[in-house]
C-alpha cells in the first residue's frame, strides 16, 4: 500500500519526471509556469549558484517570498545543494523573521525587492547572513544577486544533490505554548512517507490530477502536500498567491481541476459564496481535503451536498511531517472524525496522568510513532526531550476513538489558539501587549468566531493610574505580530486569574466570554 519508491531524494524525483513527461507543467501560478523539464535545469542552476555562494551541506536557506513558482524552485535548489530550507511567512514581522534567522542561523534568504527594506535592518544583528538573494529585476542598490538571472544561467559548481533523505532538509518554525516560535527538524524521508502512506493511497493523489492550492507554501500541511507530493508523483499545479473566494470559484467552475486542499475555514467561504450563485458546480473536481483545524459535521455535510464532491478531512500536525489521520476517499466515514490512522504509522489514546491506554469512547492524549515524527525541535533539547519520549511523540491534543478506530478531536492539552488553520500560542501575543506601557498584566484566549473556529481576544489589565486604549493596543500589537495574531478583542478587567503557582486559569476567562455571550 505504501509507495516506497516516491521516497527517494528530491533531486531523484525531479530526474524522473524530467525524462518522463518534461513538457508537462509541474506548478503554475498567476505569473507563469515551469515544466518538469524546465524544473530540473532551473534547480541545478539555482543549487549552483548556491554553493558559489558559499552555502555548505547543512547550511540554512531562509525562504521569505509570497506564495509562487520561484518558492518552490527556491526549496527545490536548496535541498539539491544539501542546505536546509526555511520557510518564512510573507506576512511576518521584522520581529519574526529576525527571530527565524537567528535561530535558524540562515546564511541565505531570497525574498522580494518589497520586503527588503526589511531585510536589510535586520542584516546588522544576523552576520551569519551573509547573501540576500532578490526576486524582481528591480535596481534596489547595494543588491548584486538577482533570482531571475541565477535561475537562467549556469552556475560554476554542480548540484550536490546528497543520497543522504535522512538528514534535515527542513526546519518548519510552528507556535508553541512556550510563546517563542520552535523550529521543528524534518526530513525528505518523514515528508515523502506522508505522500507514500497518506496522499496517494488514501485521497488517490496521481499524475493525473490537477491540483488548484490556496495554502500558504511556509505551513508544513502545504510543504508536504502542495510542494513536494505533487512533484513525487508527477502531477500539476496552479498556485494561488493567497486564498480569494471568487478567484477559487472561478477557478473551480472552469472544469481545470481535479483535487484542492485547504481548511474548514476556506470551504465555509465557498458554500457561503454559493448560496448567492444557486447553480454554480466544479465540474472535474473529484475531491477536496480539509485538514489544519477541526472540520464541523454540518459544514462538510453541506459542502458534499451542495457541490457533489467529497470532502475529506484529516488530522496533522507540523512534528509529524503533517498527517497523522485521514478519512478515506473510498469506504465509511464518520462525519465529524477526523478519520483513521495513515497506514504505516502507530497512534495511542492515553490517560495524560497515568499513561495508560484508554477504551473507546473514552477521551485521552493522542501520541504517535512512526516514520513521519520528527527529528526534534531544532535547539531546543528541553522542549525536544518532552515532546518525544521513547519513540512518541505526545501531541498534548485530547481525543476519542470509536470502536471502529476513527478518531475525533477533542480539545487540547496545549492552549494553542486556532484561528481558521493557523496556530497562535497566547504567550506569545502577551509578549507583545505587556509590552504597551499603560498594561500592568493579561491573558489571552480563543474566543468562538463563526467562520474561523476561533480568534484570539485579550484580557487586560491596566496599570494604576493608566487607561487602556483598545483600538491603540490593537495598533500596537498589529506592529509586532502577524495580522492573524493580533487579538479581536480587548476586555478590561481588574485581574487576571491565577493559580498558586501563577499560571493563567484560562478556563474562567473563557466562562467570561461565555457568560457575556449568554
Amino acid at each position: 500500500m505504501i509507495r516506497q519508491e516516491l521516497i527517494v531524494p528530491v533531486s531523484e524525483l525531479i530526474a524522473r519526471h524530467a525524462t518522463a513527461r518534461p513538457g508537462k507543467v509541474a506548478y503554475s501560478d498567476s505569473r507563469g509556469r515551469v515544466t518538469y523539464g524546465e524544473l530540473a535545469r532551473v534547480t541545478a542552476n539555482l543549487a549552483g549558484h548556491l554553493q558559489d555562494a558559499g552555502v555548505e551541506a547543512g547550511d540554512s536557506v531562509a525562504i521569505f517570498l509570497p506564495n509562487s513558482v520561484q518558492w518552490v524552485e527556491t526549496c527545490f535548489a536548496t535541498l539539491r545543494a544539501g542546505a536546509v530550507s526555511v520557510p518564512i511567512s510573507y506576512d511576518s514581522t521584522a520581529h519574526e523573521v529576525g527571530y527565524r534567522l537567528e535561530d535558524a542561523q540562515c546564511k541565505v534568504i531570497v525574498t522580494t525587492d518589497e520586503r527588503y527594506p526589511m531585510v536589510r535592518e535586520l542584516l546588522q544583528a544576523n552576520p551569519q547572513l551573509t547573501t540576500v538573494i532578490l526576486l524582481e529585476r528591480g535596481d534596489t542598490p547595494g543588491v548584486g544577486l538577482r533570482y531571475a538571472d541565477l535561475r537562467a544561467r549556469e552556475a560554476r559548481s554542480v548540484p550536490r544533490d546528497p543520497d543522504s533523505i535522512d538528514d534535515t532538509s527542513f526546519i518548519v518554525y510552528t507556535s508553541g505554548t512556550t510563546g517563542r516560535a520552535k523550529g521543528v527538524l524534518l526530513t525528505q524521508r518523514g515528508m515523502l512517507w506522508v505522500t507514500a502512506a497518506c496522499w496517494t493511497p488514501v485521497a488517490g493523489l496521481s499524475e493525473h490530477d490537477c491540483v488548484l492550492s490556496p495554502l500558504p507554501l511556509f505551513h508544513s500541511y502545504a510543504l508536504n502536500l502542495s510542494v513536494l507530493s505533487i512533484l513525487a508523483v508527477g502531477a500539476s499545479e496552479r498556485i494561488l498567491e493567497k486564498f480569494s473566494t471568487s478567484e477559487v470559484m472561478t477557478l473551480l467552475q472552469s472544469g481545470e481541476f481535479t483535487l484542492m486542499p485547504g481548511v474548514p475555514t476556506m470551504f465555509h467561504y465557498l458554500l457561503e459564496a454559493a448560496r448567492n450563485t444557486p447553480d454554480c458546480r466544479f465540474p472535474g473536481l473529484r475531491a477536496c481535503i480539509s485538514a489544519g483545524a477541526i472540520m464541523p459535521a454540518p459544514v462538510n455535510q453541506e459542502f458534499e451536498q451542495r457541490f457533489g464532491v467529497k470532502l475529506l478531512d484529516g488530522y496533522g500536525i507540523t512534528e509529524t511531517s503533517t498527517m497523522v489521520t485521514m478519512n478515506w476517499l473510498e469506504g465509511g466515514r464518520v462525519m465529524g472524525s477526523c478519520g483513521l490512522p495513515v497506514p504505516g504509522l502507530t497512534v495511542r489514546l492515553i490517560d495524560p496522568a497515568t499513561g495508560r491506554d484508554v477504551e473507546p469512547g473514552q477521551e485521552g492524549e493522542l501520541i504517535v510513532r512512526g516514520p513521519n515524527v520528527m527529528k526534534g525541535y531544532h535547539r531546543k533539547p528541553a522542549e525536544t526531550a518532552t515532546a518525544l519520549r521513547d519513540g512518541w511523540y505526545y501531541t498534548g491534543d485530547l481525543a476519542r476513538s470509536d470502536l471502529n478506530g476513527f478518531l475525533t478531536i477533542t480539545g487540547r492539552l496545549k492552549e494553542l489558539v486556532i484561528r481558521g488553520g493557523q496556530n497562535i500560542a497566547p504567550a506569545e501575543v502577551e509578549e507583545a501587549v505587556c509590552a504597551f506601557a499603560a498594561v500592568l498584566d493579561c491573558a489571552v484566549v480563543g474566543a468562538p468566531h463563526e467562520h474561523l473556529g476561533e480568534v484570539p481576544v485579550v484580557f487586560v489589565v491596566a496599570r494604576p493610574g493608566m487607561t487602556v486604549l483598545p483600538d491603540a493596543l490593537i495598533a500596537h500589537c498589529r506592529e509586532r505580530l502577524s495580522a492573524y495574531k493580533v487579538p479581536a478583542a480587548v476586555h478590561l478587567v481588574p485581574e487576571i486569574p491565577r493559580t498558586g503557582s501563577g499560571k493563567i486559569v484560562r478556563f474562567r476567562l473563557k466562562d467570561t466570554l461565555k457568560a457575556d455571550q449568554g
